[in-house]
């Protein structure tokens, strides 16, 4: 077996038919379900994936699980809200048949936010690997993977299609927040003092409306970026009131 494709999901029965269909020129499909009460399960057996369930709020470990149950040569890993076009999906096939000296290979990833609204800035992330040079991934909100050897790119693109609306983006915000407000704690993050609010802040917004050019996407960018401004202010709220929380239980 040549490539599995390994799939991360969590209540995405609106979604993951169509990530799944791109998914078909795959020798297999793997789908690491994370505790679904909707009906992504089911639709994934019916495209004939292979499904395991892991509960889990640690993406390397859901990769490395996936990575475990993977029985092709090389992995490509992609998310439910994503998508391969048809000149990724070629140009996967062309290198896995003849890849030279790369053992691992960055994508190009668009972004899509409240629909179809398309962000300026490109990602390249890296997501396709021969299986025996993957050695792990590692961190547990934010993973990075471990590879020996080097590392190529691919022409075509990976499509994300990324929150759809704004209870979506709240709904998210407040589940990971609490996840990665958690981790700087136990990583011993100063004292929040009022100057680290405005300080994060700004920065995030800076990073998606000028970084970025979120200012090209025109209201959608604005609404984008002031978002990523509360987003990371929500999550230094948490710290500060786990931090609170310590303090008075000293």
């Amino acid at each position: 077996m040549r490539l599995s494709a390994i799939v991360i999901s969590k209540n995405e029965e609106t979604r993951i038919k169509d990530c799944l269909d791109s998914l078909s020129f795959c020798d297999e499909v793997v789908v690491v379900d994370t505790g679904s009460t909707d009906k992504t399960v089911e639709i994934a057996k019916k495209a004939k994936a292979n499904v395991f369930s892991l509960q889990s709020h640690d993406f390397a470990q859901m990769r490395n699980f996936g990575l475990k149950k993977a029985k092709g040569d090389w992995v490509l890993y992609v998310d439910a809200d994503e998508r391969v076009t048809k000149e990724l999906a070629e140009n996967i096939k062309a290198h896995i048949e003849d890849n030279g000296k790369f053992v691992a290979f960055k994508i190009k990833r668009k972004n899509f936010y409240y629909g179809n609204h398309e962000w300026p800035a490109i990602e390249n992330i890296e997501r396709l690997f021969y299986k025996k040079s993957l050695k792990e991934w590692y961190g547990e909100l934010h993973e990075s993977p471990l590879i020996e050897g080097e590392v190529g790119e691919l022409s075509g693109y990976l499509l994300h299609y990324s929150h759809r609306n704004l209870s979506e983006m709240v709904k998210k915000t407040l589940e990971w927040s609490k996840i990665e407000a958690q981790l700087r704690f136990e990583s011993g993050h100063p004292k929040m003092s009022w100057w680290r609010f405005p300080r994060v802040m700004i920065k995030a917004f800076y990073d998606s409306y000028v970084r970025q050019q979120g200012w090209k996407a025109g209201t959608i960018g604005i609404i984008e970026s002031v978002y990523q401004s509360f987003s990371i202010f929500v999550t230094y709220a948490r710290l500060w009131e786990l931090q609170m929380e310590n303090k008075k239980n000293e």
